[in-house]
């Protein structure tokens, strides 16, 4: 099973067992724009405030923070974002208390990653276009990709969307010169010469403050 629409979506697997992460990665992953993988509540929580993904699935019983301790917190943070809860029968009378914490779905153990799987495919229509609003009145549209400025479209290149995303998916991270260079250009020999004149065409394309230079460090977005 292939659907163009799920590559659009980051998903966040919340699993203590190694073994089970690693077969919902290893089924799943190559569906979606990425799978990230947290060994318990904590971390969810932390990768969840860095790479805002758009759908999360976790195990309930988890070390430090259990995933229902993990979904209260999201969930003051983030009223929309898919929650998924994989459980044990045993843990059954633990469900109770996901819905109170807004879970939108649950699989009770053993399940098919085939099932979540569809489930996703069937919640996908309705995570919807993915707008950002960024200062200066600019828009990025996630889903497919496009800058806007009082919703008037602004052409990028491949690498200026890829920097678009870069800047999103972290968005109060400074990106050094270097990670640039390596996520646009990877394993070719860049200049800093040559980013900064990449960097000045976005410019011209936008305004001068929509990326912010720090001195001797890298670039971020205005107002990240």
């Amino acid at each position: 099973m292939k659907d163009k629409r799920l590559k659009q979506f980051k998903v966040l697997l919340v699993e203590d067992e190694e073994n089970i992460a690693q077969l919902l990665k290893s089924a799943l992953g190559e569906y979606f724009r990425s799978f990230l993988v947290a060994s318990d509540g904590v971390e969810g929580f932390d990768i969840f405030t860095k790479i805002s993904p758009d759908i999360i699935i976790t195990d309930i019983m988890m070390p430090r923070e259990t995933g229902l301790e993990m979904a209260k917190k999201i969930r003051a943070v983030s009223q929309n974002i898919p929650i998924i809860i994989l459980s044990a029968f045993s843990e059954k009378e633990k469900l109770f208390g996901a819905i109170d914490v807004g879970v939108t779905k649950y699989f009770t153990k053993p399940y098919d990653p085939e099932d979540i799987l569809e489930y996703i495919l069937s919640i996908a229509p309705k995570l919807g276009e993915k707008i950002i609003q960024l200062p200066e009145t600019y828009s990025f549209h996630k889903n497919s990709a496009s800058l806007y400025k009082d919703k008037k479209y602004i052409p990028l290149s491949k690498k200026e969307v890829k920097l678009m995303e870069l800047f999103l998916d972290a968005p109060d991270t400074i990106l050094t010169y270097e990670s640039i260079k390596d996520a646009l250009w990877k394993d070719e020999v860049v200049s800093d010469e040559r980013l900064r004149t990449f960097i000045k065409r976005f410019r011209e394309k936008t305004s001068k403050s929509f990326i912010q230079t720090l001195k001797g460090i890298g670039y971020r977005l205005n107002g990240s």
